[in-house]
């Protein structure tokens, strides 16, 4: 059984850590070591708009001592990911510059989506996480830079949001415009309420939350001092709230020493404090679920299954397909004509494997340009395939990263557009995320052209390659004169990308 040493580097807005893991089929993930680093790169970052020297000489520092213990442990491999700390400040290249330069670690910044799958992976990779998304649940992701809130529903997702809400975020931008403690804990109170008012009454309509998965700093301990037994790590929401309330009339004093947190004077613990309160009183839920998992955790889980080290029992495929379920849903898109495409758009992909070149993760993503693809005409039929690109680029699909987001939206918007030249989309996407844009996009054409009349007219579709023609088969016993005529012109465009030249063969059936 082999096993693999793994550290995960991890740069949040007020801390810097590694932990070193050791990965295996059979034991999974097993910590090693836990190292922390207090630099509080957010108090640059969310007030000034970019990071100053003195704090990225503390940063490279630190990331030179990191790799330091990573030689001692003979890691086999790092992976060092950076949060929005560094995405949203105007010197990001030079920082990453300097630290591989002094330490010659590599930093990828996280998209939001990516960081926040990455911290959901953490969680789902635990046994007892399909229980609790089994009825309803919300996964709270709370970090120094803002929070996701992931609603799920018997087993699926139904929506996933960012809020600006981090802890060291709102501390930067309340806390000294603020008289005193009071008015920046009122403030704080106040903007969370809002936010999760806005939220409930466009997300979570006739929706129920029974339990309430929060992931991040501080809430093991906070959940750890209410109850006695830590390895289940679960707690009343009622129970919690009282402790939070009673929580926030101590001093930081007080509640670090309560809570055994090694900065007596850590601020950030106000502002998730009432953030976890606000949470677990707004969103309804009965009981909360801290799994004690942090970012890191969620880093080796991800490099486990991109290895194959080992396979998780969660399908996390099948979420990104639900969120953009969902989505449709949303912009009343879903439709008996969404599923016939999809199928048709998935026959034609298996069909054409040597020709396209594509895997398994280009099929997943030309499905949710085929379920996404009609959303834009809840706001614009004459522009729908823009409108469709703006709302695909505008929400979020935990599970794919932002490139992933720009190859679907692209593909559906040259379902209907014209394609781009390369130089016009360079900015957007690299040559061979181009190339799948347009193989995508082609077969969504095809597929689309097959139920142009959404009367899903065709049964048992078959599809073959036969010289240079892509046959497809159908029974049908109506009229297809519309869809074999716009069939017809579609067809330039697949031959242009594939030189192949779709036909379509019908059999008739009579009832």
């Amino acid at each position: 059984m082999a096993i693999h040493t793994f550290a995960a580097i991890y740069i949040g807005s007020y801390e810097v850590s590694l932990k070193i893991f050791e990965l295996s089929a059979k034991k999974k993930i097993r910590d090693i070591d836990y190292v922390r680093s207090r630099i509080e790169l957010g108090a640059d970052a969310y007030s000034k708009g970019s990071i100053g020297y003195e704090l990225v000489e503390a940063l490279c520092d630190t990331l030179r001592e990191f790799a330091q213990i990573m030689k001692e442990y003979r890691v086999d491999a790092y992976e060092a990911y950076a949060s929005a700390v560094l995405r949203d400040v105007d010197n990001e290249l030079f920082i990453l510059d300097q630290i591989r330069l002094r330490t010659g670690l590599t930093v990828h910044v996280l998209s939001n989506s990516e960081h926040r799958f990455i911290s959901y992976k953490s969680v789902a990779m635990r046994e007892e996480f399909e229980h609790f998304i089994g009825r309803s649940a919300a996964v709270v992701d709370v970090s120094g830079s803002g929070l996701q809130i992931t609603v799920f529903s018997k087993g699926k997702v139904l929506t996933t949001q960012h809020l600006g809400l981090g802890t060291m975020r709102m501390r930067e931008q309340l806390a000294k415009k603020s008289r005193n403690l009071a008015q920046y804990e009122l403030q704080i109170e106040e903007m969370v309420v809002k936010e999760m008012e806005v939220f409930k009454a466009m997300y979570l309509e006739n929706q129920e939350i029974e339990y309430l998965i929060v992931i991040g700093d501080y809430i093991a301990e906070l959940v750890c001092r209410l109850e006695k037994n830590h390895n289940k790590n679960t707690v009343s929401i009622e129970k919690f709230v009282q402790y939070m309330e009673q929580l926030g009339k101590k001093s930081l004093e007080e509640i670090a020493e309560e809570l055994g947190l090694s900065n007596e004077n850590d601020p950030l613990i106000v502002p998730y404090i009432i953030i976890c309160k606000c949470m677990a009183r707004g969103l309804g839920a009965k009981e909360l679920w801290a799994p004690g998992v942090i970012v890191s955790d969620g880093i080796a889980c991800d490099y486990a299954q991109k290895n194959r080290i080992y396979k998780p029992t969660h399908d996390f495929d099948e979420d990104i397909i639900s969120a953009a379920e969902s989505l449709s849903r949303r912009y009343m898109s879903y439709s008996p004509h969404i599923e016939a495409l999809t199928q048709m758009a998935m026959l034609l992909f298996d069909t054409m494997k040597k020709q396209h070149g594509l895997g398994k993760r280009e099929r997943l993503l030309l499905q949710v340009a085929a379920i996404l693809h009609d959303c834009g005409k809840y706001i614009s039929f004459a522009n729908a395939p823009q409108c469709a690109y703006d709302i695909i680029m505008s929400s979020e699909i935990m599970g794919l990263s932002h490139l992933e987001r720009e190859i679907v939206a692209g593909t559906v918007l040259y379902n209907s557009y014209p394609l781009a030249d390369y130089e016009d989309v360079a900015d957007r996407l690299d040559q061979q995320s181009f190339l799948t844009v347009a193989k995508l996009s082609a077969i969504l054409r095809v597929s689309n052209a097959m139920d142009r009349s959404h009367k899903q007219k065709f049964k048992n579709v078959k599809a073959q390659l036969r010289d240079k023609e892509l046959i497809i088969t159908i029974e049908t016993d109506e009229d297809i004169a519309l869809e074999k005529a716009l069939f017809a012109s579609k067809t330039a465009y697949f031959e242009r990308i594939f030189s192949i030249k779709p036909v379509v063969k019908e059999k008739r059936v009579y009832s």
